[in-house]
């Protein structure tokens, strides 16, 4: 019976942790950096302030949560995303550029913006800029059964997620789907191109 009672409160824990990430993270997109409060995420998640401050007490250990959380989720999220898309070009970088035009995407550039200038924002938040990208890297690499050992293959991979990045930023002000689109079909026979290129 005590084990079932613990049970339960670890249960109720894990999904007040949750819902105060998942609420980090819309306020983030929906309000930026500056205008995410405490007391306003709380009041998304729906729990008490109470029950948020036995979680978080500080602001920074509430985004080193939510900047895990988010971390956690974007790779899970890719990878979801990615399953069942072929070895086509077009397909795999489409995928990462729908993935960077997420709200995810928007969430972790509040950060990254917060953290040029935040130096303890910023040892929070460059773990998780390395992760996503070496898995983001990884993953593009494997779905497009590209030879690293290659010359320029490796680099060729990078440039897709440079420019994908650069498209999802360009699209944090005005929709810009049209465009990204023509553009990622245009990249994707570069790329394949230069994924099928012999090596004298």
């Amino acid at each position: 019976m005590a084990l079932e009672v613990r049970q339960r409160q670890a249960d109720r824990s894990r999904e007040t942790r949750r819902k105060l990430m998942e609420a980090t993270v819309e306020c983030l997109v929906e309000r930026g950096w500056a205008r995410t409060t405490t007391i306003l995420v709380a009041e998304r998640a729906g729990v008490s302030r109470g029950a948020q401050l036995h979680h978080f007490r500080t602001r920074g250990e509430l985004v080193a949560g939510a900047v895990e959380h988010l971390g956690a989720e974007s790779v899970l999220e890719l990878k979801e995303r990615a399953v069942g898309v072929g070895r086509s070009p077009v397909a795999v970088v489409g995928l990462i550029a729908d993935f960077y035009a997420s709200d995810l995407f928007s969430a972790a550039l509040e950060l990254w913006v917060a953290a040029r200038t935040d130096a303890e924002l910023k040892k929070v938040v460059l773990p998780l800029q390395t992760k996503i990208g070496r898995e983001t890297h990884r993953l593009a690499v494997e779905l497009l059964g590209a030879d690293e050992s290659r010359p320029g293959v490796r680099e060729a991979v990078q440039i897709t997620l440079d420019l994908v990045r650069g498209l999802a930023l360009a699209n944090q002000l005005a929709d810009d789907h049209r465009r990204r689109a023509g553009i990622v079909r245009h990249w994707a026979g570069m790329l394949q191109a230069a994924l099928e290129e012999r090596t004298p």
